[in-house]
């Protein structure tokens, strides 16, 4: 990619600022924004100081993202003790509230600041790809961190092509896309169709693929994820196959300890062996990079919503847990 690249597409989101984002419906938003940018400021001493009281007070709730989680910790890891479970809750949201409290840094510093930030394990296996003029996918796993390489590798000269769900809050989506695509890039709305986004994966972005939401049992086969069995969406062989690029897993993780960011790339792997052995492969990689750093993990999402005899795990224990935790 050079310097004189282009990365506007009509066919991309490309969402502007409108007038009506200043209407009284949207001034909590502006207000959220507004007190985020001090909390971004703070020492990092301060903010861990506060995402620990957060969490602390969210983990013993009974419903909403401590709930969610609950629940898929107990499906995946029924080896783990409840104590074990409820310790993991803790962390978990520990993690993602001091990621929040430092995201908006991402466009109040400079990419030199990510740069020296980030530590990227496996660089120089998307290199070569891309030295070889080969199309690259990046399968990435919902992590709290999961925009950081996005990010980073525009501001390197590397921009990725993605697909998003815009999001109801208009003025949250606008902020979210201007700082995705501050060094370049491009985010194609899911509502559109994948072919603007295969097609920018053969123009040379890379693509940047998030394997494991729950998109209904219509979109999904259901293969083993950790102890349990997950709806996995099973098209990226094909999207693969279409876009005549190499799939790379990739997953971010932010250390606690310091703030910094760590980024793992593996080597490429093959997704032909059909759809379910190959959302079996997908899952085994977020297998392998949540299984060391669970906290990471973005396991207050509704990750098992589907089940193959149509149960709803998220209401059916909701009794349980209130009545008794010590499942």
């Amino acid at each position: 990619m050079t310097t004189e690249r282009n990365d506007f597409d009509p066919k991309a989101y490309n969402p502007k600022f409108e007038r009506h984002f200043l209407a009284p419906k949207y001034w909590g938003t502006w207000l959220g924004v507004v007190l985020s940018l001090p909390l971004a400021m703070l020492p990092l001493g301060a903010q861990q100081w506060l995402a620990k009281t957060i969490a602390k007070k969210l983990a013993k709730s009974h419903k909403g993202p401590a709930h969610r989680t609950r629940v898929n910790f107990e499906l995946c890891f029924p080896e783990k003790t409840f104590q074990e479970r409820e310790a993991l809750i803790e962390k978990t949201l520990y993690t993602a509230a001091l990621f929040f409290f430092r995201f908006s840094l991402l466009s109040l510093r400079s990419p030199k600041w990510l740069q020296q930030r980030c530590q990227i394990r496996g660089l120089d296996i998307l290199q070569q790809h891309i030295d070889n003029n080969e199309n690259v996918i990046l399968m990435v796993p919902h992590s709290w961190a999961i925009d950081i390489p996005a990010i980073l590798l525009a501001s390197m000269g590397m921009p990725v092509s993605a697909m998003a769900k815009k999001q109801k809050n208009e003025v949250a989506d606008w902020l979210m896309h201007k700082q995705r695509v501050q060094y370049g890039g491009r985010v194609y709305e899911r509502s559109g169709g994948i072919k603007p986004f295969l097609k920018s994966i053969r123009d040379g972005y890379i693509g940047y693929y998030l394997p494991d939401q729950d998109h209904g049992p219509e979109h999904s086969v259901f293969v083993d994820f950790f102890a349990t069995r997950k709806a996995t969406l099973p098209g990226l062989g094909k999207i693969a196959k279409l876009s005549r690029a190499k799939v790379l897993p990739m997953f971010a993780s932010m250390n606690t300890e310091d703030g910094s960011f760590d980024i793992e790339i593996l080597p490429a792997f093959e997704l032909d062996q059909g759809e379910e052995q190959d959302a079996r492969t997908c899952n085994q990689a977020i297998e392998y990079f949540v299984g060391t750093k669970p906290e990471q993990y973005m396991w207050v999402l509704q990750l098992l919503h589907s089940q193959e005899d149509g149960s709803n795990y998220y209401n059916l224990f909701k009794p349980r847990y209130k009545s008794d935790w010590k499942v």
